[in-house]
């Protein structure tokens, strides 16, 4: 089993942050997505679209999508749960999760990708939708600071994958110049306590 990584990419970081938080080791295989190696035929036999991370099991399986690999280390290592316990709890747990993804780090992410350097010649870009997007990820930043006025973390009292996909988010706008504002006392509040967590440096 091993998983191949992007040191660099924020959905790696995810899965990294989220076996951290497991106390779970995994070996790594650094994928260099500066050179386009996860572009070339050899990769996409592991994942198709290209992206990292990609968990490959023993007997050869793939898994892409950082948040298929979560569930599959949560199934076999359950404990600290980081999906929720029970029904209403796990929905609950999905609901944040997706609405950070949709909300912030689709956003952010298109913020990047849309304009910046690295993705010239990689995907179609548009620089005015990395615009909207930018405004659109700040305008979810304005949001995530009202709903964190009444919980400790994103999905109630309990540190979950979806506080791990917001900061992962929040610490990706930085490039775009995406950041928590001043007067964005509560999410400032969250971000110091899930940065402090030694997870965060995984």
């Amino acid at each position: 089993m091993k998983i191949y990584n992007s040191p660099m990419a924020p959905n790696p970081r995810r899965v990294r942050i989220f076996l951290a938080e497991k106390g779970i080791q995994v070996p790594y295989e650094d994928i260099d997505i500066g050179k386009a190696v996860n572009r070339q035929p050899e990769f996409r036999k592991k994942n198709p679209l290209a992206g990292v991370p990609v968990l490959e099991l023993d007997d050869g399986t793939c898994i892409a999508e950082s948040v298929a690999i979560c569930r599959y280390f949560e199934e076999l290592h359950p404990e600290p749960p980081l999906f929720g316990v029970g029904a209403k709890d796990r929905a609950i747990v999905d609901m944040w999760n997706r609405r950070m993804e949709l909300a912030l780090f689709i956003p952010t992410a298109d913020s990047f990708r849309q304009r910046h350097e690295f993705f010239k010649g990689r995907i179609r870009q548009c620089p005015e939708y990395a615009e909207v997007q930018r405004q659109n990820a700040e305008d979810s930043l304005k949001w995530l600071d009202t709903e964190l006025a009444n919980r400790r973390f994103i999905a109630g009292d309990k540190f979950s994958i979806a506080d791990i996909t917001a900061m992962v988010a929040i610490d990706f706008g930085r490039i775009s110049k995406i950041a928590i504002q001043p007067d964005q006392k509560n999410l400032a509040r969250w971000h110091a306590e899930v940065s402090a967590r030694p997870s965060a440096k995984a």
